[in-house]
């Protein structure tokens, strides 16, 4: 693209949605990758809801589900020295009901992901260019950003005003800058593979758990091909001849299947870890370049997601003049404390799960099945898993950007969502708005129409005081869905005060209204 002001290294779903939330707002950019193509092995199978609810602002939600496989049901199983027994059996399909409009997980194959992507940005009129690599990087804390890259038509320098590393775990960008990335690596070495089996297709997911055992299978294709992901055996050479010949004996009757035929088998180590820093000047790192864990939960690359889409509004509006350039700093403060977190949270998860000896037989075969079969039964239980599980409960209270509280709902967290309202179809626009559920302040009303922030009037409701909003309280709402602002009475110096300190000002270019 002329005139380029972004540049965005690695082209893996995370450095993809940052593009398409780029190119939906206009900002010129420019998306490379080392690799000759979109990827064609993929260990990230689950779409969460959250990272539904950004597809929909962006358009293709209702296609990509179209393209997957919801997940009805997950079978929590023990492998013992007597076989595999059944712990417990909890039911998905409803269990985010009333909280997202997508009250479930999603599987759908990373690498059918990142094509669907492409073709998306292919649509916005961006292409990746592939067989590029960084090769330098200097002036992060400069007025620009030089780099330089290597590709089909030989060495090229470029100038940026911003730069985002979203090429992975190895990344070039975080190495360039010289940012540490303290963590560890499990001792297990892990297997994927696709593989088509002679049982009937079934959509549910199945969990078996043992010493030193981690078994997962779903299915991936309504072809009938299934993933399966797990441990490699002890006792199996872990080397490159390893290959899925060599654990079938140990892994088909931890399955109840029969595998008829493999597509593709591959091994791999798996990590935990943050980088000490996501921002370094004008320079970025996102997703596997930033934080990486255990598999537990299906939350690495819907987290990388998170992160393209926090970034991406924000660099929009600091390019265009919506918002000061200081917005930019609360993109670190809001993404490295959850990704800690949840780098904590999986690993103690699995650690627990694998352990070996009484422990681990307890907490697999008698605590686990009772906390879990307790907790599905009660519906604020069932409800917060989803919520966890789901990232539907992420919020940032102590960002710079959150302010106010207006009934149960305060400035960082997640717009909650009516069904019956929809009252999340106008953030398709992808720009700040203004919701009142009843009537909207007169002088609020006015101080956003000089700001240029479009107002939303919901009818009030029962599910809206449900939802925790305030009758009349008018509630600023950041162009990712996250409440900027909620004020109770008709106060529009608090809501100019505030614009004020974020630059806010009236959008640059008509016709961005939602």
């Amino acid at each position: 693209m002329k005139n380029t002001r972004v540049l965005i290294v690695g082209a893996g779903p995370t450095g993809l949605v940052l593009a398409l939330n780029l190119a939906r707002r206009g900002v010129p950019f420019r998306i490379v990758a080392e690799a000759a193509g979109p990827g064609e092995q993929s260990r990230a199978m689950v779409v969460q809801a959250r990272t539904l609810e950004f597809y929909r602002q962006l358009g293709f939600a209702d296609e990509m589900i179209g393209e997957g496989i919801i997940v009805p049901r997950v079978h929590l199983r023990e492998a013992t020295g007597d076989g595999v027994r059944e712990l417990v059996r909890l039911n998905l399909s409803d269990l985010g009901e009333g909280i997202s409009p997508f009250p479930f997980a999603l599987a759908y194959p990373q690498d059918d992901h990142e094509r669907f992507l492409i073709k998306r940005l292919a649509d916005a009129g961006a292409v990746v260019e592939w067989n590029t690599r960084l090769t330098a990087l200097s002036g992060a804390n400069e007025s620009s950003v030089a780099a330089t890259l290597a590709g089909p038509r030989g060495s090229e320098d470029v100038s940026v005003e911003y730069l985002c590393g979203c090429d992975g775990a190895h990344s070039a960008v975080r190495t360039a800058l010289g940012l540490g990335f303290a963590g560890k690596t499990y001792e297990q070495l892990f297997f994927v593979c696709d593989a088509r089996v002679e049982e009937a297709f079934d959509r549910d997911l199945y969990v078996t758990l043992g010493d030193y055992t981690l078994i997962l299978t779903f299915a991936v294709r309504s072809t009938g091909m299934r993933r399966l992901i797990g441990l490699v055996p002890k006792g199996v050479s872990e080397d490159a001849s390893t290959t899925f010949e060599s654990i079938r004996a140990s892994v088909e009757p931890l399955l109840g299947v029969h595998v008829s035929d493999v597509n593709w088998f591959a091994t791999y180590r798996v990590h935990h870890r943050v980088a000490e820093r996501f921002r370094l000047g004008r320079v970025f790192i996102l997703g596997d370049a930033a934080h990486i864990h255990s598999p537990a939960g299906g939350q690495g690359m819907n987290t990388g997601i998170g992160d393209a889409t926090n970034l991406g509004w924000k660099l929009a509006d600091a390019l265009e003049g919506r918002c000061a350039q200081n917005i930019l700093d609360s993109f670190e403060e809001e993404r490295i404390g959850f990704a800690r977190t949840l780098v904590a949270t999986t690993d103690r998860a699995f650690t627990m799960m694998v352990a070996p000896g009484v422990r681990g037989r307890l907490m697999r075969g008698v605590a686990a099945p009772l906390i879990l079969s307790a907790a599905m039964g009660l519906p604020p239980v069932r409800r917060a898993f989803f919520r966890i599980v789901s990232q539907t409960q992420i919020r940032y209270p102590d960002s710079r950007l959150s302010a106010g509280r207006a009934g149960a709902v305060r400035g960082g967290d997640r717009l909650p969502w009516i069904g019956g309202l929809d009252n999340f179809a106008p953030l398709r626009s992808l720009d700040w708005q203004l919701h009142a559920y009843g009537a909207i302040g007169p002088a609020i009303a006015s101080a956003a129409e000089r700001i240029g922030v479009p107002v939303h009037a919901f009818k009030w409701s029962d599910d809206a005081r449900s939802a925790g909003f305030a009758r009349d309280a008018a509630y600023l709402v950041r162009p990712d869905g996250y409440v900027g602002l909620a004020i109770e009475d008709d106060d529009a110096g608090r809501f100019e005060s505030y614009a004020k300190r974020i630059g806010l000002v009236t959008a640059r270019g008509k016709g961005r209204t939602s």
